[in-house]
């Protein structure tokens, strides 16, 4: 299951997606909006994707993971949109027979997710300015 979308993320139903008799093992990320950021509190995330060019990448590191490690099962799901102060953005879940493949996958998928998938972040601030993840100024809402 690889999916972006503009609502709550169903954290059941991932984990189900990925569950098979022969798995041993689920590991489960779950990135959630906190209430601080560079040492300023956040009201809210606002995120943004270029949709078809994200899915292909997202299918892309689940063909990576597929190639390293013994995983049944691969769910990526992000959201895009305003994202309240812990509610969650992305979701990733693997299944494997042990539990060393399924973490070490479920790492590595979050990791090249922040590396290359074109999904952006902005981070709303109390004080009313706003800045894009990775983005070098901020600007007032």
């Amino acid at each position: 299951m690889i999916k972006i979308i503009s609502k709550n993320i169903d954290l059941e139903k991932i984990v189900q997606s990925v569950i098979t008799s022969e798995s041993g093992a689920v590991d489960i990320f779950i990135g959630t909006t906190r209430n601080h950021s560079r040492g300023k509190p956040v009201v809210k995330l606002e995120y943004e994707a270029y949709e078809p060019m994200a899915i292909k990448k997202m299918n892309q590191i689940e063909n990576e993971v597929r190639e390293r490690w013994e995983v049944h099962k691969v769910a990526i799901v992000h959201r895009t949109g305003v994202v309240a102060i812990g509610e969650s953005s992305v979701v990733i879940a693997v299944s494997s027979a042990h539990r060393d493949e399924a973490f070490t996958a479920c790492r590595y998928i979050i990791d090249r997710l922040k590396e290359f998938v074109p999904i952006w972040k902005r981070e709303y601030f109390e004080d009313g300015t706003f800045e894009w993840s990775k983005a070098t100024h901020s600007e007032t809402v």
